[in-house]
């Protein structure tokens, strides 16, 4: 039997070093321009330090979001790293950015740190970000109704094969009384009340833009009242749309379910919160239509375990992530180890949701340390009841880990 240390080393060593597949991020391929967000500014004043800034910002809000965002990075940092010590995870990961650029954060001088990203180019510093955070594919998240990304899809464009997409559909699902229109307009037959050739062409959209993308599954954020089967549009779009263009074209459908849309709508972005979702919703789809793949991840830390349970029942269910306001230590060291002892390596522990593309390093950094804790504990497990792992068992178990595992769901 290998020492602990040694088994333990092992572990760590293949964690740190395995690259990742990053399957779910808001970030995009260089070639979108602007819509690619990086650099100091974009991280502070990134939706998670503008909600906690506000906690000790005597400004109004109104007055907060008339500033330039130069001087709106100014305020936040003020508040949370000079008058504060930055111990929340999102200020921590600032930190762990700047650290592993090299650049020195002790002397707090945020207009120091500006003068060193002035310096990188945008697709340099892709190239540093993906290296540094040892990702090896960035899975985008694309909206064919955004109007400022939909153009660069039409005219196309030199795809950096580093970065895949997804289809985000949440105008479909969740407001269609307002996107109907807009379809009919784009020269969808669609109707507002389902008839005629509405559900046949609302998967000719869905088709064509998965051909125009080469997504590799579609998604969709919705609300803790999800419910399935229910007599609302987002049902009745899943059964009778979504679901089927994912049975025809062999594409899993991604759910993200949990967010309580701007309960403050003064702190924009930052404003959304979390609720309890009903498990039974996900439960029921798997079960009446096993010929789908569903990725699911919830934002409520109380319905991890149910999650989890439904899993074991579905093989047609891949859990994955730690999403939003659960990308904190605790509960990913929680979630990791509650997952690994009820569904095993059958499920992908992490992704970043990256809205910007330095947040890679800090947030992949973070993340490999806990899985790499966790998995070795429960290879310890398995050493004291007489299995010793090999190294090659390692690699292949962290690969699973970290992309492989949803790779293989997504195909199977």
């Amino acid at each position: 039997m290998p020492s602990p240390f040694s088994l333990r080393q092992q572990v760590t060593d293949v964690v740190q070093t395995t690259p990742v597949f990053d399957i779910h991020t808001h970030l995009y391929d260089p070639a979108f321009g602007d819509l690619l967000l990086w650099g100091i500014d974009e991280l502070l004043v990134y939706h998670y330090l503008v909600a906690e800034g506000f906690r000790h910002l005597d400004v109004p809000y109104a007055k907060f979001w008339a500033l330039s965002k130069t001087q709106q990075a100014d305020l936040i940092w003020d508040a949370l790293f000079v008058r504060h010590s930055p111990l929340s995870e999102a200020c921590r990961g600032v930190l762990t950015v700047m650290n592993s650029l090299g650049l020195d954060v002790k002397r707090r001088d945020l207009p120091l740190l500006r003068s060193h990203f002035a310096k990188w180019e945008v697709g340099e510093f892709t190239t540093r970000c993906l290296e540094l955070a040892k990702v090896r594919k960035v899975c985008m998240t694309n909206s064919p109704f955004d109007d400022m990304e939909r153009p660069v899809w039409e005219r196309g464009f030199d795809r950096d094969e580093r970065f895949v997409a997804a289809l985000r559909i949440d105008p479909l699902l969740v407001d269609w009384e307002n996107t109907a229109p807009k379809l009919h307009a784009s020269g969808y037959d669609v109707r507002a009340d389902f008839s005629g050739r509405t559900f046949a062409e609302v998967r000719r959209f869905l088709a064509e833009w998965t051909r125009r993308m080469d997504a590799r599954y579609c998604m969709v954020s919705l609300t803790p009242d999800f419910a399935f089967p229910a007599e609302t549009p987002a049902a009745r779009l899943i059964e009778q749309a979504v679901l089927p263009h994912g049975r025809e074209h062999g594409q899993a459908f991604a759910m993200m379910i949990g967010v309580k849309r701007g309960v403050n709508p003064q702190l924009r972005l930052a404003g959304d919160s979390v609720g309890w979702a009903d498990v039974a919703a996900v439960e029921n789809l798997c079960a009446r239509f096993p010929d789908n793949k569903f990725l699911v991840t919830m934002l409520a830390r109380e319905n991890q375990h149910g999650l989890c349970v439904a899993a074991r029942k579905f093989r047609n269910l891949h859990v994955f992530g730690c999403w939003w306001f659960l990308n904190n230590p605790s509960l990913i060291e929680e979630m990791t180890r509650m997952r690994l002892e009820m569904i095993g390596l059958s499920m992908t522990p992490q992704h970043s949701d990256c809205r910007v593309l330095d947040q890679l390093v800090y947030k992949w950094s973070h993340s490999r340390e806990i899985i790499g804790k966790v998995l070795a504990e429960k290879y310890d497990d398995l050493a004291a009841a007489g299995w010793d792992p090999t190294r090659a068992e390692i690699e292949r178990d962290v690969r699973d880990l970290l992309g492989g595992a949803f790779e293989r769901f997504l195909q199977s």
